[in-house]
């Protein structure tokens, strides 16, 4: 039927691995169809293909397997849940982001967080514009790739091309990269593959005026690019995880977590509002999470968790005590990477902070008696880490947004990122790739932004 289709499919294969205009050259190309000609299937039509590349990888002995989803429909727990069980199996599944302008995370299997979802730009490296609509946006996006007209093969004859444009094209291209870096490290698992994507992508080169305002924050401002080296490091790699937002009621609380193989280390909180109980780091069913907590009158808080790639160390959390102010790390034989402040009763503001140790001493999570501080210790035998701090003293120079950024040097990864203000506070903490950014009050008197960063050793 390929001859009465619009060549989707073809496409998808041309920009992945096609001779004159594919990412991953050579690469050997299976299809799998789920849709009709108008694009338009089903849930459980998706599933019995899903099944069947199960079933086929069952009965084969293994080899590295990238499954391309160049499609998107409404939130499905269900396909959802199929792909998990694929990345499970140590497939990489790479799905389009969707193409409505919307939030990624409305979308199946976009919104599932074992798949890698891609977002498109244009030829500017800008969000793209698809018809009347554009690139789906948001934190379920994990990066964003090529899809504003791009040349690729046509079903119309052997030597025809045609030019698509959608994040179905963006996926493609994040797929073709993926089996690159597969073709070098048979090996890789799915996080270490996300983890390298974002790593060789270009930064902060898209306007994020284009996306809501509510969205700009979560949304990855990385455009994929192709690897600069292939073959094993051992360098230490982190992302930003960020939750939903909480609801808006006093003590309500977000959840962020990392993806299965990640290791968290360490959480941070940020509210529009600046109207935060800060957050706090805990273990649940075998795995860390990232807890923010609204204060009264907020207008909801999200929880960012710094997730990040290292052989799966033995990372703890330590608490405060309620007779001691703050809380630190073993100084033998281990190192801070990360803290965490919570407060149970007021919006935070000057209550905790890491502090570096006094000369080769170990740096400690340092907070009035009232505040829960939580500090997050990994073995000093595989990290060296450090607190670097940039304190702004008015206001009126921190630029219109009130924002701080300290950035850790060249070889160091950001693991840890705080802000501490006098009254009335700070918005919050985030990262953005190794810059660690403070958002302050209107009227605060004194912003510091505070990171801690990494290497291995």
């Amino acid at each position: 039927q390929a001859s009465k289709c619009d060549s989707h499919g073809t496409h998808m294969a041309g920009v992945l691995s096609g001779r004159d205009a594919g990412v991953a050259t050579g690469a050997n190309v299976r299809s799998l169809r789920v849709l009709n000609c108008q694009g338009k299937g089903t849930v459980s039509g998706t599933l019995i293909g899903l099944e069947f590349i199960k079933a086929t990888l069952e009965a084969q002995p293994y080899a590295p397997l990238v499954v391309l989803l160049p499609f998107a429909g409404a939130y499905s727990r269900v396909l959802n849940a199929g792909c998990r069980r694929m990345a499970q199996m140590g497939v990489v599944v790479v799905a389009a982001a969707g193409n409505y302008k919307d939030d990624a995370c409305l979308y199946s299997p976009a919104s599932e967080p074992e798949v890698i979802t891609v977002g498109a730009t244009n030829s500017e490296d800008q969000p793209a514009s698809i018809g009347t609509l554009g690139t789906n946006f948001g934190r379920c996006v994990d990066l964003f790739a090529p899809g504003d007209d791009i040349i690729g093969a046509s079903s119309d004859c052997s030597t025809c091309f045609t030019a698509q444009s959608g994040t179905s094209q963006a996926a493609a291209h994040v797929a073709g990269i993926t089996a690159m870096l597969l073709s070098a490290e048979p090996q890789l698992s799915l996080a270490e593959l996300r983890q390298r994507l974002l790593h060789f992508a270009t930064k902060n080169v898209m306007d994020t005026a284009w996306f809501p305002e509510e969205q700009r924050l979560q949304t990855p401002n990385s455009v994929a690019g192709l690897p600069t080296q292939l073959g094993a490091d051992k360098q230490l790699y982190c992302r930003s995880v960020w939750s939903a937002r909480s609801g808006l009621t006093w003590h309500a609380t977000a959840v962020a977590r990392c993806a299965s193989a990640e290791e968290m280390l360490s959480c941070s909180s940020f509210s529009h509002s600046g109207r935060r109980l800060g957050e706090h780091m805990e273990d649940k069913d075998g795995q860390k999470q990232c807890v923010a907590h609204n204060a009264f009158r907020g207008r909801g808080v999200y929880a960012i968790a710094r997730c990040c790639m290292w052989p799966r160390a033995e990372c703890w959390i330590n608490a405060s005590s309620p007779v001691a102010e703050g809380a630190g790390c073993s100084p033998r034989d281990h190192v801070l990477t990360g803290c965490s402040f919570h407060s149970p009763a007021v919006a935070l503001g000057d209550s905790g902070r890491p502090v570096a140790g006094l000369g080769s001493g170990p740096s400690h999570c340092a907070s009035r008696m009232e505040v829960m501080a939580h500090a997050l210790c990994c073995p000093a035998a595989d990290l060296e880490c450090r607190v670097k701090e940039r304190r702004v003293k008015e206001h009126t120079s921190l630029g219109s947004a009130g924002k701080v950024m300290v950035s850790c040097d060249d070889g160091w990864t950001l693991t840890g990122c705080n802000a501490h203000s006098q009254n009335p506070g700070t918005m919050g903490a985030y990262a953005v790739d190794d810059t660690c950014v403070a958002a302050s009050i209107p009227g605060s008197s004194t912003a510091v932004v505070i990171a801690i960063c990494c290497r291995s050793r």
